[in-house]
């Protein structure tokens, strides 16, 4: 007869400590994972639909840091609009959120309904782009694609460019991630792939980055890991996501671009990230009544 697990523990108590045991008998046995940090977010998010509430549920089950990738709250980014749409759903998760501007963010000038109702968390309103750690293990960056916006763009040579490098020279973490709006590579129908961030793939690739966040095109996608070519690249590519499935209505995809893994235009979600010490497990978690799944593990650099 199989021993019981309490039985295991207290006969093992004595040779690991009963902090190591209780760890050990966690459901599952998964130790470390229980404490390994979360990344959850999408972009597009709130308008006057419930696609919104719908993701905002749930993120009230799924604890840890939440990112936006763009587009918080349409059609113009105003006071009014993050106070009727957004705070009474992704709002209530605005104490752990760290934000990420787009496009519909700046049809007001200057972004300044976004950074009046982020504050602080949203960085400089000049620039928009901002750097933080997870964990022990992880570096996140994130930064404003809305490149005609602000000084220097996302050209080669700019000030968020020459920032992002200095930023990522600096960094001792051994994994990176960042996120943003506008994809570097999407197959959405709506809106073609930006060659403007173009620069900020680059050195993020240069840095031994490993995943990359978008929004802009309403749907989930999920692409293998390229260099900045575009060119599959499983030693040492960056996986980009467009996560484009937070609230507003759904767009449709076209030409299907190289290296596309996973795609889906129905189904309204978040994009969960386990972060590991040396790898990261990502899961589209759906809307409730909705069965779209799409969940794997990558190693880090």
């Amino acid at each position: 007869m199989t021993p019981s697990r309490s039985k295991v523990a207290i006969a093992l108590t004595g040779v690991l400590g009963a902090a190591s045991i209780a760890a050990l008998t966690l459901p599952g046995g998964a130790a470390s994972a229980a404490a390994d940090p979360v990344l959850v977010g999408a972009g597009d998010i709130s308008n006057s639909g419930s696609g919104d509430t719908a993701t905002a549920a749930l993120l009230d089950n799924i604890a840890g840091t939440v990112f936006t990738a763009g587009d918080n709250v349409y059609d113009s980014g105003t006071t009014s609009e993050f106070n009727t749409y957004y705070n009474p759903t992704w709002g209530r998760h605005k104490a752990r959120t760290r934000p990420s501007p787009g496009n519909h963010d700046y049809n007001t000038a200057g972004a300044t309904g976004y950074y009046g109702y982020f504050g602080a968390a949203a960085g400089d309103p000049s620039k928009g782009y901002y750097s933080y750690d997870i964990g022990a293990s992880w570096h996140v960056v994130a930064l404003n694609s809305n490149c005609g916006s602000i000084s220097g763009g996302c050209a080669a040579g700019g000030a968020q460019e020459q920032w992002l490098r200095a930023d990522l020279a600096a960094n001792p973490k051994p994994c990176t991630i960042a996120y943003w709006h506008h994809p570097r590579w999407t197959s959405g129908a709506n809106h073609a792939p930006s060659t403007a961030v173009a620069p900020l793939v680059q050195a993020l690739y240069d840095n031994n980055a490993d995943v990359i966040v978008t929004g802009h095109n309403h749907q989930y996608e999920r692409f293998a890991p390229m260099n900045p070519s575009g060119a599959a690249d499983p030693a040492r590519g960056v996986r980009e996501f467009v996560a484009g499935m937070g609230g507003a209505s759904h767009y449709s995809f076209g030409t299907i671009q190289p290296n596309s893994q996973a795609r889906n235009s129905d189904t309204y979600g978040v994009l969960k990230l386990t972060l590991h010490a040396g790898s990261y497990d990502w899961q589209f978690v759906p809307q409730a009544g909705k069965t779209y799944a799409d969940s794997g593990t990558t190693n880090c650099h």
